[in-house]
């Protein structure tokens, strides 16, 4: 297993934070590494646990799709996602701290690799800490605009 957790303080107010980050299908909005992102449940349903997307990423080089799952989701301060796809499987876990005007979100990433894609896991660790920076660091540029849709 690969595991990397990364923490920034993001300049808005938690609950939009947090509501931005929930919809999964924006994080090509932030995330480097999400080339497309889709919600496969109805829209008018509240996202909870539950809910479901389809996510195409690119990992070391690939793009590789991916279901994800929210498995907690307790508003404004955790969101735990579990994503599946060929050869991948992740944890995503959100953490969100209220500091008034900002929000501190600390996210822990974990991956299993299977397969073939299991031999690269010992060298893989550096590339998924980079991934883990660069999403955050694409959440605090883009909180710098409005979030909602």
């Amino acid at each position: 297993m690969l595991q990397v957790r990364e923490s920034r303080v993001v300049p808005r107010p938690i609950d939009e934070v947090f509501s931005f980050v929930a919809d999964f299908s924006r994080a090509p909005e932030w995330d480097p590494a999400v080339l497309d992102a889709r919600r496969l449940d109805p829209w008018e349903r509240p996202i909870a646990a539950g809910s479901r997307f389809h996510v195409e990423v690119l990992f070391v080089g690939r793009r590789t799709a991916m279901e994800y799952r929210v498995v907690e989701h307790v508003a404004p301060f955790g969101l735990v996602l579990e994503g599946l796809g060929r050869g991948v499987r992740a944890r995503d876990d959100a953490r969100f701290e209220d500091l008034g005007d900002s929000t501190r979100v600390t996210w822990t990433l974990e991956l299993w690799l299977s397969g073939v894609g299991r031999l690269a896991e010992p060298f893989a660790g550096p590339f998924v800490r980079r991934l883990g920076r660069a999403a955050l660091e694409g959440l605090v540029d883009r909180a710098r605009m409005p979030l909602a849709r």
